[in-house]
């Protein structure tokens, strides 16, 4: 990755980590109006334990974001890395277990998809799976939950996104 792409992606994932920030507190149910005696409203609770499969493109701003948009949930962690960049998610979880976050709350699992991912989404104590990857491994994920414990799951798969760049455009801030 070369030094300007990698600079950006620090940069979105700072502003992911601004952004989960904000949100921590504003997670709440609502008072619905409601006729004569009846009280009526909604209560948003964690799902539990998230499970997060990255990939090896954008390990650091994938990381930031399905892990801190989880945490402003109050939700704890399970992550497994891309079986390429696992240092980066080390490395990540160290930095935020020196900011303060609790042990046990980002938890990191290397590994082969077949083994470390495969024991992640049959893990019953999971609640929820959230996969980037291939379509083909999205498939596996979905049959997985709904095996156990019928978790929630959220796939980013194989998909391609065109963008048209006009010639006035800042080559500077663009990146793929």
């Amino acid at each position: 990755m070369v030094l300007n792409n990698a600079k950006v992606f620090v940069g979105n994932a700072v502003n992911v980590i601004r952004s989960a920030a904000s949100c921590a507190d504003k997670v709440h149910g609502e008072t619905i109006p409601a006729d004569g005696e009846v009280f009526s409203y909604t209560l948003r609770q964690p799902v539990g334990v998230c499970g997060v499969i990255l990939p090896w493109n954008g390990p650091i701003f994938l990381f930031v974001n399905k892990v801190c948009t989880a945490l402003a949930a109050g939700c704890t962690v399970v992550v497994k890395p891309a079986e390429q960049t696992p240092l980066t998610a080390l490395v990540l979880a160290a930095l935020l277990a020196e900011a303060g976050v609790p042990k046990g709350v980002v938890n990191v699992v290397n590994g082969f998809g077949p083994g470390a991912g495969t024991a992640l989404t049959h893990h019953g104590d999971v609640a929820k799976i959230s996969f980037t990857g291939s379509v083909e491994v999205g498939k596996l994920i979905q049959q997985a939950a709904g095996v156990n414990n019928l978790k929630r799951i959220t796939l980013e798969l194989g998909g391609k996104s065109p963008l048209v760049i006009m010639n006035d455009a800042d080559s500077t801030v663009l990146s793929y």
